[in-house]
């Protein structure tokens, strides 16, 4: 979460002059007007090495050094990072050792190494880095400044004091889809003085080398995400919003709440065209009574110029679209009510099971399916809204019923989580993709890169 962050002061490296991090980093927010820091050594504004994501909504991604009040070292690349549903790896080989200049501070991102800076400013050869024995390491935060901290998710942390360890040794590139994968068990002889790992299975803070070089949460709450490179959730999708009236995100965009002055509440950014899916949604808060509307959408409608509001000012009734509304009703397109599926308000947790093998959908709450449903029944379909054809993917869109009014909802595509607050006990789950509060019905599972993928 963007209060969170961790820290550790540091004791006397192995080496100025060498280190490497290896980091994997999932951004929440984009376009922030304020740094996002992801690592920095600090001690004070004139002394401090940080990696981070540049601010006014700019996105690159840069490592500044200072030793002494002097810049020796800037990098800042031209690339934007603004995709909030990636995983990036970012790894730096940091050697002023070097005879060439750019040899010195080496950057990759998913394994293609960066070339294109903005700034390119280059330590003078041996020349030691602006961290030492006494500076405090934070992950997630810049020094005594809070408000240019990280939003978003870390996993496998590493960091090396004092060498170069090749980049071969935490990723590689899948021979068939080109894709850049997590190597979790690299080679590490020595990670030297204040070397590190953290963050590799779960949200420990605790050093998993052999330094025991532990860290503490210094701020905020550290949360566990099943959401990992490996395996990436679905989420509420901050970049397809209107460009007036957007609603607001938070806690890894899977709380929204609706703008007082617009319908839509973000579609998911996962979609899916076959498959059975199941996730749950807290219907958390309303301005006024009456305002759920919770819905199925097709990727034409499900983007930025749709009103997600009652059924029948959805944009172009030819759009595919299954929309719940607090009533109880679940509406095809524009049409008629397929059935009652149970009324609901705050404080319910809605269940959505998609079947795409048979273009139905069964909706409920609190454990309970609505209109005697059973996601189970194949191309029977007992108790089901039946999805309209269509060639296109099927996302979760959430909305309002009234552009002066607000809904908030919190999402568990299988995080285990609403909001910052963690389900209250587990249900079964046979696919073992996800966690959720209630039993995810027999051949469903998470909407995720691994359950698009079974």
């Amino acid at each position: 979460m963007a209060s969170t962050y961790l820290q550790r002061t540091m004791g006397t490296p192995t080496s100025r002059k060498k280190f490497t991090i290896s980091v994997w980093v999932k951004k929440s927010k984009v376009g922030s007007s304020n740094a996002q820091h992801i690592w920095n050594g600090y001690y004070s504004t004139d002394n401090r090495l940080v990696i981070y994501f540049q601010a006014s909504g700019a996105d690159t991604l840069g490592l500044y050094n200072v030793v002494g009040g002097s810049a020796t070292g800037f990098l800042l690349t031209n690339r934007k990072f603004r995709d909030p549903n990636a995983w990036y790896h970012i790894y730096y080989a940091v050697d002023t050792t070097q005879s060439t200049a750019s040899d010195r501070i080496k950057l990759y991102v998913n394994g293609v190494q960066e070339t294109s800076f903005s700034n390119d400013t280059y330590p003078s050869q041996n020349a030691d880095l602006g961290y030492a024995n006494g500076y405090t390491n934070y992950i997630g935060k810049y020094g005594g400044d809070t408000s240019s901290q990280f939003d978003g998710a870390m996993s496998h942390f590493y960091y090396v004091d004092g060498s170069v360890i090749d980049i071969a040794q935490f990723g590689s590139t899948d021979s068939t889809t080109g894709e850049w994968k997590i190597n979790t068990s690299p080679t590490i002889s020595s990670y030297g003085t204040n070397g590190f790992l953290i963050l590799k299975d779960g949200n420990t803070v605790t050093d998993q080398s052999p330094n025991s070089n532990n860290f503490t949460v210094g701020g905020g709450t550290l949360t566990k995400t099943e959401d990992n490179p490996s395996n990436v959730f679905a989420t509420m999708n901050p970049l397809n919003v209107p460009t007036s009236n957007a609603p607001t995100f938070s806690n890894g965009n899977t709380k929204v709440v609706t703008s007082t002055g617009g319908n839509f509440g973000g579609s998911s950014n996962l979609g899916a065209s076959s498959g059975k899916y199941y996730f749950e949604i807290k219907f958390t808060a309303e301005s006024s009574s009456n305002m759920g509307n919770i819905s199925l959408s097709s990727s034409s409608n499900a983007r930025e110029s749709a009103r997600t509001n009652q059924h029948s000012n959805q944009v172009g009734a030819s759009f595919p679209n299954l929309c719940y509304e607090y009533d109880g009703n679940v509406y095809k397109d524009s049409g008629g009510s397929q059935g009652s599926f149970g009324t609901y308000g705050t404080g319910d947790i809605i269940m959505i099971a998609m079947d795409l093998d048979n273009q139905k959908a069964y909706f409920g709450k609190n454990g309970t399916w609505g209109n005697s449903g059973d996601p189970t029944s194949g191309s029977t379909g007992t108790g089901a809204a039946t999805l309209s054809a269509n060639s296109d993917f099927w996302h979760l869109a959430l909305g309002d019923r009234n552009s002066s009014a607000t809904a908030t909802y919190e999402v568990n595509f299988g995080n285990g989580y609403f909001g910052s607050t963690q389900i209250s006990s587990a249900g079964t789950n046979a696919s073992g993709n996800g966690i959720f509060e209630y039993d995810v019905p027999t051949g469903y599972t998470a909407l995720s890169t691994k359950g698009l993928n079974l």
